[in-house]
């Protein structure tokens, strides 16, 4: 069984005539009830929903709480390496690109966890391109066993794994999952991904699930919103982590809401989303799926990252670099994307607390 099974019986849906029949009664009647259906959901992503983001609003903001309490976890991405056999057009990494390449050695890698530490921080976030020739799974292994030495909570945004891989990297010290679909419809999947195992959409596709079974603690999925309609890439990510979050019950599932960035490389077809239908979409999947974390990245500019954090927010990078070695500053590979919230992490965690919540260093799961 796969979640391969529960798009296909839904892909081809006609997601404008469901719109097109949403009326308000339908939306009201949805923001009182205790638990929503899968078309519930799509009825809060439509159109006649957005009239309703203040109840929306407020419905997800007492969710978060009740589920929640009024923390935020932080943590900061660590790239040790930009190699990347793929050719993915919205990607810098892009094995096509003429960017700069680098990988770091151990003790680069050690001192890039100095620097972090340095910050308070507990959690990070392990991430490459992908490139098994350049940073093969005894790589990760051996980064990630440098990195538990300072680090309470080290997670992984690598290539897709199999099971037995993830077996290894989780009894190497890794706690957690992010891995993005990017885009559910298979059609431009294909469009997007011109050659490398990337283009593989099934394997990536049930990468989350692998990672389940192998007993991953947590698991992070998202879509990079912007390469296709907004509505449509929401609603399969709902999918995705109601379907996860049914069938594993042992493991913690977030969602990623990425929008796309300025890339080095050129450009592809982009399906705007704004700030309005980004906090449509925190806010639908919140009230669909209250026990699901929610995590923003510096993607998003610092004043909107603030203002997001009371509608359901659960954890933020801080203190990012996107670069090989830039919390360091010895960077000599090229980044993967621009970031638009640069502030430290005091600083966010300043932000945090003008708020009302709590930043989190220490996860409560790993005490």
């Amino acid at each position: 069984m796969s979640f391969y099974n529960e798009y296909s019986k839904i892909k081809d849906f006609s997601f404008d005539n469901f719109f097109q029949k949403i009326q308000g009664n339908d939306i009201r009647r949805i923001l009182d009830k205790d638990k929503l259906e899968p078309w519930d959901f799509l009825a809060l992503l439509s159109p006649k929903a957005q009239v309703y983001l203040e109840q929306m609003a407020q419905r997800a903001h007492m969710l978060s709480l009740q589920n929640f309490g009024k923390t935020i976890l932080l943590y900061t991405p660590i790239y040790i390496s930009n190699h990347c056999v793929n050719k993915c057009v919205y990607c810098s990494f892009n094995a096509a690109n003429n960017i700069a390449r680098k990988k770091l050695t151990m003790q680069e890698i050690e001192a890039e966890a100095r620097e972090i530490s340095k910050t308070g921080l507990k959690h990070v976030l392990v991430l490459t391109g992908e490139s098994r020739t350049q940073t093969p799974v005894s790589y990760i292994k051996d980064a990630v066993k440098v990195l538990k030495g300072y680090f309470e909570v080290v997670s992984i945004e690598i290539y897709p794994l199999t099971e037995e891989e993830y077996k290894e990297v989780i009894n190497a010290g890794v706690h957690g999952l992010v891995v993005y679909q990017e885009v559910y419809d298979e059609a431009i999947y294909d469009k997007l991904h011109l050659s490398g195992p990337k283009r593989d959409y099934h394997f990536r596709l049930d990468a989350p699930e692998r990672a389940c079974r192998a007993k991953m603690r947590s698991v992070n999925i998202g879509a990079l919103l912007g390469l296709n309609h907004w509505r449509r890439e929401a609603f399969f990510t709902g999918l995705h982590a109601d379907y996860l979050q049914n069938k594993y019950l042992d493991v913690e599932i977030s969602i990623s809401l990425p929008r796309i960035r300025p890339y080095i490389g050129g450009c592809t077809d982009v399906y705007p989303v704004g700030d309005r239908e980004f906090v449509q979409i925190m806010l639908a999947l919140k009230i669909f799926l209250p026990h699901v974390g929610i995590a923003i990245s510096t993607r998003e500019r610092q004043g909107f990252r603030d203002q997001l954090i009371p509608l359901g927010v659960t954890k933020m990078s801080a203190g990012v670099s996107t670069e090989v070695g830039g919390h360091k500053g010895e960077s000599t590979g090229e980044g993967q994307f621009e970031i638009s919230d640069v502030r430290s992490v005091a600083e966010i965690r300043q932000a945090i607390q003008a708020k009302g919540f709590q930043p989190i260093f220490k996860d409560w799961m790993d005490i």
